[in-house]
């Protein structure tokens, strides 16, 4: 790791594995004038094929003995460097068509994916490194125990594809757990029916905060059961059990 040691606060643990490497730089396939930015470049293990395939890559680093390091590495005409922390930074401020890579602190992946869900719009792709568990959510299908809040919010703004599985031993300092990677393609305005994003997200949150409950009691004060038996929604089902599709109708029937 060339002197460099890990920092748990950073979520910091570093991709070694070759093979690994070679397949998530495949799976994103850059070309030469595309508009790609690195979350947590770390030690550079995709930065330097990225750069190898690429006429200028965008990293966004917090470590600032990191950010040391990558600028004594890359010439700016090779490489911008945005310090700071990605959940606090501007990601349409760099362009259109973007292409965001990036093995994501696992400490901090569901709220930066929440953020990068709304810059769909400036999004090409996307493929990040995360724990397999927020893998298997991002992916899930209803009725599935695994199916939550994010799977409803980020399956409504995005097509996902599982890639690659990673096992511990691929990083250094290994992680605790099971790694995978994962593609996310933003989709097309047209399929985004719901009237009001906002509404969407407070009635997903509602059900899920209790998801063990009933929706019946987890939507109490937002949908009666005049609302249930409008949308022919059976109020005796878990917030789990219920399609992406029946989300949108309740933010719809009650932003009408």
């Amino acid at each position: 790791m060339k002197g460099h040691v890990a920092r748990k606060r950073f979520g910091q643990n570093f991709l070694v594995d070759h093979g690994i490497i070679n397949a998530i730089v495949s799976a994103i396939n850059p070309q030469r004038d595309d508009t790609v930015v690195e979350i947590g470049p770390g030690l550079g293990a995709i930065t330097e094929p990225l750069l190898q395939r690429l006429d200028h890559l965008h990293v966004v680093e917090i470590d600032r003995d990191l950010i040391a390091r990558l600028k004594k590495q890359h010439p700016p005409s090779r490489m911008s460097i945005h310090e700071g922390d990605a959940l606090a930074f501007d990601f349409a401020t760099v362009g259109q068509r973007l292409r965001l890579v990036g093995n994501l602190p696992y400490n901090i992946s569901t709220p930066l994916l929440f953020h990068l869900a709304s810059y769909a719009e400036q999004v090409y792709d996307m493929h990040f490194m995360l724990q397999k568990e927020v893998v298997e959510r991002l992916v899930a299908l209803p009725g599935e125990s695994e199916f939550s809040r994010i799977s409803v919010m980020l399956q409504y703004r995005f097509h996902m594809e599982w890639l690659i599985d990673v096992p511990p031993d691929s990083f250094d300092p290994p992680p605790k757990v099971q790694s995978a990677v994962v593609r996310l393609i933003p989709k097309d305005k047209t399929l985004l029916t719901a009237k009001d994003d906002a509404c969407l997200f407070r009635v997903v949150q509602a059900a899920f905060a209790q998801r063990r409950k009933m929706l019946r009691n987890t939507l109490k004060g937002i949908l009666d059961d005049s609302g249930f038996a409008a949308l022919a929604i059976a109020p005796t089902l878990r917030p789990e059990d219920l399609p992406v599709d029946d989300y949108i109708r309740i933010a719809n029937y009650l932003t009408a």
